[in-house]
């Protein structure tokens, strides 16, 4: 049996009044590579700081059995590290630089992971990180004996995790798996949940219209027919006192049985919500985009050399190229119609900045979106609705949202607004699952033309139908996603040699088939050649 590494019981979190979480039961074992998921503000990063030993429950107790190497963002940059983890990981000769890029700060902090540690708790640890950096933190990370993973990104819990730990209303949900085994589980109990409360609606109202039918029967089995004589009506009074207290005993019998019901809620739906895309004009020319001998650079150093590259109307491009290779600066270039780019007259951007400029912390959030918009309220309350801000919530000042829920303001505010091109510069960072699969959904059905930068590798494969990756420094494009691109590296390319080897087969065979026709006129010529073609082929 593996090796008990932690253990807590009886857990009980508040904040202030608000109960963060409660839990009877967790443990973790030797091997277990646990994902914690779950929306913003659910309590993940709390369980963490719980399980540690940083933060002391309200209620309950955590038993280590060992230490705990924690992986935080957010590190300084004096942490310690090995020097050969430094070179890994690229940061060899960076560490006396003035400031680190965010990437190179999660590095850092991977590199400083104490990788004797049994049990390690990681937080984000693939944020700011390009494709390299992720899969050089998946290995350390893979490598680690027991793990508790605090993530966002599928691909990274689906390559790491063996089980998952759902955050979810206060409580504690424990599925078996990976990522994709816990969605598919959660979409079973969803239909599940579906089942029993259609079941639930048809029960109810079967007991409540027989209760309404017992009590009108009660009722007209108490009135005596007219002209009927005093005998009689005693007679009729008794049985129909006796009919009547049966129909009212079944009566209060099927009052019960309702009252016993057990109540079933209905599981919640994302809205339907259809944009009517005509409204923002969308140009119809074949590319909306283009750049052409198009050269960038930032002093010294060259980002673009005489480079080209197009965004074809309605396509959605995944911008691909390690850190520091020029994705935001691309599209900053288009942002601001840079020299070597045209953009077509009816074009009309849309930018998403980590900075959410565009969000007017005095107002509400309707109004924030209604200011832009050239959808109907309903229609807007629908995208919020889709990007999980509902009901009364769309009556909040911006300036209370939490981080996430601000970026979600942001992309409700472009998908409604006139802007029939998007450029969304890593579109996923601060969302919540729940977000970043409403998000992608989101995409994948708008009618303009995207161009974004994700490392989220699931989100960026389920968008883009074509990519644009930076390699020394130039632009080449790509029909289909990165894992597409990926698995056509792979093919074995045709060489040269091979390719003239086919060639001449093929004329070789031709030659005999006009030699073994009939009355050939050219028959010398023919043998000649084909004499000189059987010995050109003996030097493949």
């Amino acid at each position: 049996m593996s090796k008990l590494l932690l253990s807590a019981s009886h857990i009980v979190q508040y904040f202030g009044d608000r109960k963060i979480f409660s839990f009877e039961q967790l443990s973790v074992f030797e091997g277990d590579k646990i994902g914690i998921v779950g929306a913003n503000g659910a309590g993940k990063t709390t369980l963490l700081r719980i399980l540690s030993g940083e933060l002391q429950p309200d209620e309950g107790t955590v038993t280590r059995r060992t230490d705990v190497c924690y992986f935080r963002q957010f590190r300084g940059q004096d942490a310690e590290a090995d020097p050969h983890a430094l070179r890994e990981l690229g940061l060899a000769g960076k560490l006396g630089r003035e400031k680190l890029s965010g990437g190179e700060q999660t590095r850092l902090g991977l590199a400083g992971m104490n990788e004797r540690a049994l049990l390690t708790f990681a937080d984000e640890p693939t944020a700011n990180l390009d494709a390299e950096g992720v899969n050089l933190c998946m290995e350390r990370l893979l490598a680690c004996p027991a793990l508790l993973l605090v993530s966002h990104d599928r691909a990274v819990l689906d390559r790491l995790c063996n089980r998952i730990i759902e955050v979810k209303d206060g409580e504690l949900l424990f599925y078996q798996g990976n990522f994709t085994a816990y969605r598919s589980q959660r979409e079973q109990n969803f239909k599940r949940q579906e089942q029993e409360y259609e079941q639930y609606r048809a029960e109810k109202a079967r007991l409540e219209r027989a209760i309404i039918d017992k009590g009108q029967a009660s009722a007209s089995v108490r009135k005596a027919p007219k002209r009927m004589g005093n005998s009689e009506a005693r007679l009729h009074k008794r049985e129909a006192g006796e009919s009547a207290e049966k129909l009212d005993n079944a009566k209060k019998s099927l009052v019960s049985r309702l009252e016993r019901l057990e109540v079933k809620e209905k599981p919640h739906e994302t809205p339907l919500v259809k944009i009517d895309f005509s409204l923002t004009d969308p140009p119809a020319n074949r590319d909306i985009v283009t750049g052409n001998r198009l050269s960038f650079r930032y002093d010294d150093h060259v980002i673009f050399e005489n480079t080209a590259f197009s965004l074809p109307k309605g396509s959605k491009t995944a911008l691909i190229g390690p850190n520091g290779a020029g994705k935001t600066t691309l599209m900053e270039l288009i942002a601001s119609n840079a020299p070597g780019i045209r953009i077509v007259p009816k074009a009309k951007i849309g930018y998403f900045r980590q900075g959410l400029e565009t969000i007017n912390l005095e107002k509400t959030v309707l109004e924030n979106v209604m200011d832009t918009a050239v959808q109907d309220e309903k229609t807007m309350r629908g995208i919020l609705a889709r990007l999980l801000i509902r009901r009364d919530d769309v009556y909040k000042k911006a300036g209370v949202l939490s981080g996430g829920e601000r970026v979600k303001l942001s992309f409700a505010k472009l998908f409604g607004s006139p802007a029939n091109l998007l450029l969304l510069d890593e579109p996923t960072n601060f969302l919540d699952m729940p977000a970043i699969e409403a998000l992608q959904q989101m995409i994948c059905e708008y009618e303009g033309t995207v161009l974004f930068v994700s490392h989220d590798r699931t989100f960026s494969d389920a968008c883009a139908n074509r990519i644009l990756r930076i390699e020394n420094r130039k632009l080449l494009s790509f029909a289909g996603n990165q894992t597409d691109w990926e698995a056509a590296q792979s093919k074995p390319k045709e060489t040269k040699e091979h390719l003239d080897k086919t060639l001449l087969e093929l004329r070789i065979a031709e030659v005999i088939s006009r030699l073994s026709a009939p009355n050939c006129p050219d028959k010398e010529a023919l043998e000649q050649e084909f004499q000189h073609l059987i010995q050109k082929k003996q030097h493949f």
